[in-house]
């Protein structure tokens, strides 16, 4: 029996708003649900008459802003609704055939050198689970999982950040590349001090331009800045062509670039930290099946197996 005075919410209406609130839109969440935009609006309308407060403010030139409430009441439904996709999938016996959408962030430069793998790997032992993925640099990664947009991602560990729980994956040490013709790539290691006076092509986004400087610093090196770019094939083709060194945390197989040029990338001597790289999600979100998935493939090709 009902108990008087209490809201009837269903799990359809909280389904809709978290999609609104996760895309600030009424339509595109429409489009990622397959259903009429009526419909998203309707069943919110609902929501917000059952439970008598505003959870968004509608802005015409910039979406939907969430209330105070819609906040609160995004982070419970979102915990809710992955407890009750984690009791059907228990009914349903589907730990091992976990099937729906995924989205997942992934820090940029990141990207290439992990996602086709665990793409591939995905699709191989769970083909009806999609990976949706949205690139970000590190303050757009957190944003999009504090928001919910994203179930989870894989960055580098930027430090402490409320709400976020960091899982280990691998350490990525610095390396310096060079011009293969550059008069220090006959070295097999590099110490900082020896680029001293030499330009520098910085990787320049957000947190890797502080992580990258104050290295060089902490090494008595005075970076001198001569291009700079947010794309790391960029800094890679201007390194190529002698017009500066760079450190990267990341090496391609292949020395070359996309127009030609030639690298070497050395390891460097001095004791310099290496970035963690992670998978990250939202603490007080219970993770569903599709998460534990991904974070459990992502340790077993890039990490040490969970225990």
């Amino acid at each position: 029996m009902a108990r008087l005075g209490r809201p009837d919410l269903t799990l359809v209406q909280l389904r809709y708003f978290v999609a609104a609130a996760t895309r600030r839109s009424m339509t595109e969440a429409s489009l990622d649900l397959h259903v009429a935009q009526s419909a998203v609006s309707t069943a919110i309308a609902q929501l917000e008459r059952t439970l008598g407060v505003q959870l968004f403010v509608r802005q015409r030139s910039k979406g939907l802003a969430m209330t105070d409430a819609g906040e609160q009441l995004l982070r419970d439904a979102q915990s809710l609704l992955s407890q009750v996709d984690e009791m059907t999938d228990a009914v349903r016996g589907q730990h091992h055939d976990v099937r729906g959408t995924l989205r997942l962030a992934c820090f940029v430069t990141l990207a290439p050198f992990v996602l086709p793998r665990l793409i591939s790997r995905v699709e191989q032992e769970h083909p009806d689970l999609r990976v949706e993925i949205i690139e970000a640099d590190v303050d757009g990664t957190v944003e999009l999982l504090l928001s919910g947009s994203v179930e989870g991602a894989i960055a580098y560990d930027f430090g402490e950040v409320h709400d976020l729980a960091f899982d280990h994956l691998y350490a990525a040490p610095p390396h310096v590349i060079l011009s293969s013709e550059h008069p220090l790539a006959r070295h097999t290691r590099l110490r900082l001090a020896e680029l001293a006076g030499q330009d520098l092509v910085l990787l320049d986004l957000p947190h890797s331009r502080e992580y990258f400087l104050g290295m060089l610093r902490d090494a008595g090196v005075d970076p001198q800045i001569r291009y700079s770019s947010r794309s790391y094939e960029t800094v890679r083709s201007l390194v190529a062509r002698g017009h500066g060194y760079s450190v990267l945390n990341h090496i391609p197989q292949s020395p070359r670039t996309y127009d030609g040029g030639q690298l070497t990338a050395l390891p460097i001597a001095d004791a310099v930290p290496p970035l963690d790289v992670c998978f990250v999600r939202v603490k007080d979100v219970r993770p569903t099946a599709r998460v534990r998935v991904i974070a459990s493939l992502a340790r077993e090709l890039f990490g040490t197996p969970a225990s």
